[in-house]
């Protein structure tokens, strides 16, 4: 019975079988033509840019010169199914032997020269899955996060080694008009290759809102780093931005306020954040007018934004990376606009302490100026000078930057 069973059946089951074969090498095909044309979709990237840095200080310190070429190189697949990856590959070498600067995170030349944070290093710079679908984007791994004028969270694209971070992303979109952003790192890969990268716990939550008026933009930044000793760092904050038309002017206006809690075994600190700035473009010149206060809990600690590009905020001679326990209230005022084929821009910054005390109240003043522009279509030129004029114990400071920069 079984054998007339088998018999019956042979030929149904054996065609059944080459079917069921058939399809799974045609769905086959199909998903690898689909990952493969996903493949050759993607981009490949190359960014380049050698720089000059010198720096000079008025105290014991040798003055400073860097040469450095920096190389960028990455591949972005296309999607597949909602899926799509990113690699990335960050270098920096010093050039012709120009390498009279310190980086003490690093260990090159210790406590000999002025620093310039641009060490020699090659690392992953960013590598991660992605998912997105309508109005989802997920993102695991690691990634650029910069997070509205990067005040708070940025990638510190200034230095040679930007700032990533190892982390997990959500991105929702229910509207053209709302975002709502949340990120959990547990990696700081900060600016000094792998010398001094941070194990974290940090949780971001950003919510903007767009209206005819401008951007309205909450915020929550809780922050630790994983070393097992508590050392909460806490901001909620609030900005709105946006830009209207006047007669022949654009205007544009900006508000922000933000508290900070500081906490660990033996402290216990608030403080807080409080930024205005308005500008007016008028026949292609831009005046902007700035008031930016980084509190002070009674002179025993100051606002801190330790993930922000701050060389971006406060003067690009940076002499505020960490804010002084009195708190900082930085005033400034800028004018930039196009001229000798490129663009230029020029900064005043005075800075004072929110909480002065007998010896500390005024903290200098700062001049910038900025020239940029792009030649042969490619090819980017900078110079770039900053002068510090400290006070309070303050030394003086100068810094010169002239850049060759390229990508495709």
């Amino acid at each position: 019975m079984l054998n007339i069973f088998k018999k019956q059946f042979k030929i149904p089951v054996s065609a059944t079988a080459v079917c069921c074969i058939a399809s799974s090498l045609v769905a086959f095909e199909s998903r690898a033509d689909s990952i493969h044309e996903a493949l050759a979709d993607g981009k490949a990237m190359v960014d380049f840019r050698f720089r000059y840095e010198g720096v000079e200080q008025d105290n014991a310190l040798s003055d400073a010169d860097a040469l450095t070429f920096r190389t960028r190189v990455g591949y972005k697949s296309g999607s597949y199914e909602g899926f799509s990856f990113m690699v990335e590959l960050e270098d920096n070498r010093i050039a012709l032997g120009q390498d009279d600067f310190t980086v003490g995170p690093a260990g090159f030349n210790p406590g000999i020269y002025s620093v310039i944070a641009d060490p020699e290093f090659t690392e992953l710079d960013q590598g991660y899955l992605q998912y997105k679908k309508d109005a989802v984007t997920v993102k695991l791994g690691r990634q650029v996060i910069a997070l509205d004028g990067q005040r708070f969270i940025g990638h510190v694209g200034w230095r040679q080694d930007r700032q990533t971070f190892d982390a997990a992303t959500v991105i929702v979109k229910p509207s053209k008009e709302l975002s709502v952003q949340y990120s959990y790192i547990d990696q700081r890969n900060r600016i000094f290759g792998e010398f001094a990268d941070l194990d974290a716990k940090d949780h971001l939550l950003n919510v903007s809102y767009a209206t005819e008026m401008g951007k309205l933009t909450a915020y929550a930044y809780l922050l630790e780093v994983d070393n097992g000793v508590p050392n909460a760092l806490d901001t909620y904050g609030a900005s709105f931005q946006g830009s209207m038309k006047l007669d022949d002017a654009a205007i544009s206006y900006h508000a922000e306020y933000a508290t900070q809690t500081s906490e660990t075994s033996t402290t216990d600190f608030s403080a807080g954040y409080l930024s205005l700035q308005v500008g007016a473009t008028i026949s292609g010149i831009t005046a902007k007018l700035g008031y930016e206060s980084l509190g002070s809990d009674e002179g025993q600690f100051g606002f801190a934004t330790p993930l922000a590009t701050l060389h971006k905020f406060n003067g690009w001679s940076d002499q505020f990376l960490g804010t002084p326990a009195q708190g900082l209230v930085d005033t400034s005022f800028s004018l930039s606009g196009k001229g000798l084929g490129g663009k230029w821009l020029a900064v005043y910054h005075q800075f004072d302490a929110d909480e002065a005390t007998a010896t500390i109240d005024d903290l200098g003043s700062e001049i910038n100026v900025q020239y940029t522009t792009t030649f042969a279509k490619k090819y980017g030129f900078g110079i770039k000078y900053a002068a510090y004029s400290g006070e309070s114990g303050r030394v003086d400071a100068d810094k010169l930057w002239l850049w060759l920069s390229t990508k495709f």
